[in-house]
């Protein structure tokens, strides 16, 4: 197989010990290292990476691009315009992807380049529990989006931690919106734009990586309040493109939201995360009405 040259890019800010087990999981790769590059893009970050970065440079092929503090959308175009691949495969600094991860999307995107293709996000922190909550949340969406097409394995939606797509789709479409500063809502803008111009989306499963992405109940508020802000931008740029507003769900969409760690073998804890997974519900709406708010007043 002539496997195809990858530039996994790495948007990072403040971090440094989660990058590290992320280039860590990176030169665990089993796919052959002259055919990948990776690029980090330090994003403003107030300390040094450079103890990070040296200790992993003898083993991967690394770039170091740094910019004032932008936001992740930013950084990622910022990899992109400098990277020499074929392919882009992005993933985020609380990532690690498994040996086979850059294999599963080679395979695929072989066969079908003019995709997007996502893999799978698995918590790496299961005594956490607004981590599990937050990835439970994910997986209800990659099910509840795919359940119509589970023969072709269509979907519209994948996040911006374990993504590949063509450098020629990528720069096609415009990248990721750069108007997204916040880390919200931006991967679901760029799978909509690239389904409206007629590319399809492939989920890989076995295309895995493991997040590590430590909560406080604080944290876990503020994640989801920006969710909801970025859901406003988001429908913004829907109407500007003349698509109209997403619609709200339905009843059953967030009463089966709450039911869903009930199916998922939790025991004990399913009424904590079901409860949890409410509250998103509550600063994401919140989230929405703050910057509804704030938009109609500038």
């Amino acid at each position: 197989m002539n496997l195809p040259f990858f530039s996994i890019v790495i948007p990072t800010y403040a971090r440094p010990q989660q990058l590290s087990v992320c280039l860590q999981a990176l030169s665990e790769l089993d796919y052959p290292h002259n055919k990948f590059e990776v690029i980090i893009v330090d994003d403003g970050s107030p300390m040094s990476l450079d103890q990070v970065i040296s200790l992993w440079q003898p083993q991967l092929p690394l770039t170091v691009l740094r910019q004032a503090n932008q936001g992740p959308s930013i950084a990622r175009n910022l990899g992109a315009t400098f990277a020499k691949g074929e392919f882009l495969a992005f993933t985020d600094d609380d990532c690690a992807p498994v040996a086979g991860w850059l294999q599963q999307f080679a395979c695929q995107l072989l066969k079908t380049p003019n995709c997007l293709m996502g893999g799978q996000i698995v918590n790496a922190l299961l005594g956490n529990l607004y981590a599990t909550s937050s990835q439970i949340l994910v997986d209800y969406l990659y099910e509840y989006y795919n359940k119509q097409n589970i023969k072709t394995r269509q979907t519209s939606f994948f996040t911006s931690n374990n993504l590949a797509i063509s450098r020629e789709i990528f720069n096609r479409i415009g990248g990721f919106n750069d108007k997204y500063t916040l880390n919200a809502a931006e991967d679901r803008e760029l799978c909509d734009r690239a389904l409206q111009v007629g590319y399809k989306m492939l989920y890989v499963p076995d295309a895995l990586v493991y997040h590590a992405h430590d909560l406080t109940l604080t944290q876990f508020w503020k994640q989801h309040f920006n969710y909801g802000r970025g859901a406003i931008h988001f429908n913004q740029v829907r109407e500007k493109r003349g698509l109209g507003k997403i619609k709200a769900e339905s009843y059953p969409f967030y009463t089966n939201l709450l039911l869903y760690p009930f199916h998922q073998e939790f025991l004990f804890r399913a009424p904590l995360i079901s409860g949890l997974l409410l509250l998103s519900q509550i600063a994401h709406t919140t989230g929405c009405f703050w910057e509804r708010s704030t938009v109609f007043k500038r």
